[in-house]
């Protein structure tokens, strides 16, 4: 018999998330360690009138980041090679549903990063894609995670301890998901709406001291349409707006190489200064892929309060309430954003304590909360 809570993470992906409606193509791209909630999504994706594509793979070959026996013995053309199936749907499909579910988070800790790098400019057509299409309204994709032991393991917790918190934190516990979300839409929207033709942002604290631009630019609001879970607000900044210094507060994980310590110095919206404590190499390997990779793509303010502890699963992190963070490299384009790279790279700052943001000269957030208006 299938756990509810897998029904009813199902049943928000394909009724909030995908919005799957009579005739929509839609693909799954998983590992057979998500298998439950590939069977169910098939299911439900049925019951609305929808075509589920699922496409499989073993866990340590997932797209696009866990391609490690490419990545490992590929020649170059073989890295260059863009994958064709991903490429048609991405293309002409009308939605995508993406779990991540591996067995090893750090699987390319000690690969080739050249190699990585390579892999990740011939995956970037379709990346490109889905950004392109999802801001049109006409690519519903959404991102997801379902529970492994590799994932347990890094959030320092037993699998059925995992579970609870992936499960809790997409709100699968409650009778209707969708409404839950519904309400995440409707609380959030008052700081989306106060930014709306605004300029200068600055924010400061013991991590950071930055100033940024978001004139022209809009806010989103994030309430489990491309994530689940989900918890935003975000933007793209002015691209050469960027000035200041911010060190991240949780390592900053990309392609399974965990940077910690990350501190980056923009001058005029490029990340000139990059510093780590661990991996610096790596960091900087990374920024070297292309000419957008130095450039933010994506400004952020976390506002999930169910997820107060580091996991190190991005997907999760970022939403931590009372934490900002920044994408390095790719933006997307419905917040105005024209800053392109392969990489899109997103680094977590807490704001919790000593902390503020101030929008206009008028104070914003203030030790992880929006306080406007008060």
């Amino acid at each position: 018999m299938t756990d509810i809570r897998v029904q009813k993470f199902a049943q928000v992906l394909v009724e909030h998330s995908a919005r799957v409606v009579p005739g929509d193509r839609v693909l799954i791209e998983a590992t057979t360690l998500a298998e439950p909630l590939v069977r169910e999504l098939y299911l439900q994706i049925l019951e609305k009138g929808g075509h589920p594509v699922p496409l499989l793979q073993l866990p340590d070959m997932f797209f696009p980041m866990h391609e490690n026996l490419l990545i490992m013995h590929g020649k170059d053309a073989q890295l260059d090679f863009v994958p064709p199936f991903q490429k048609l749907a991405y293309e002409q499909f009308e939605s995508r549903v993406r779990i991540h579910s591996t067995s090893n988070t750090r699987s390319q800790t000690m690969m080739d990063s050249t190699r990585t790098q390579r892999r990740s400019r011939g995956t970037s057509i379709i990346t490109e894609t889905q950004m392109r299409r999802g801001a049109q309204g006409i690519f519903k994709w959404v991102t997801t995670l379902y529970p492994t032991e590799a994932y347990a393991q890094d959030a320092g917790m037993s699998l059925h301890q995992y579970e609870e918190f992936v499960f809790h934190s997409v709100h699968a516990h409650e009778e209707n998901p969708t409404e839950f979300w519904k309400k995440v839409q409707k609380d959030q929207q008052s700081a989306v709406d106060y930014m709306k033709d605004r300029n200068q942002v600055v924010l400061r604290g013991p991590g950071v001291d930055l100033t940024l631009s978001v004139k022209g630019r809009t806010f989103m609001n994030s309430f489990g349409t491309y994530n689940m879970p989900d918890g935003e607000i975000y933007t793209g900044p002015v691209e050469d707006s960027v000035n200041g210094w911010v060190k991240f507060t949780y390592p900053a994980i990309y392609g399974s190489v965990a940077v910690e310590g990350a501190e980056l110095t923009f001058n005029k919206g490029r990340a000139e200064q990059v510093k780590a404590d661990k991996n610096q190499d790596y960091l900087i390997k990374m920024l070297e892929s292309d000419a957008g990779a130095r450039f933010l793509g994506e400004f952020a303010i976390g506002t999930n309060f169910d997820i107060d502890k580091f996991t190190g699963q991005i997907l999760f992190d970022e939403k931590i309430g009372g934490s900002f963070h920044m994408a390095l490299g790719a933006g997307y384009p419905e917040t105005g954003s024209k800053n392109k790279s392969a990489i899109h790279w997103d680094m977590i700052c807490d704001m919790r304590t000593e902390s503020e943001i101030l929008v206009d000269g008028e104070l914003f957030y203030k030790n992880g909360e929006f306080v406007f208006g008060k």
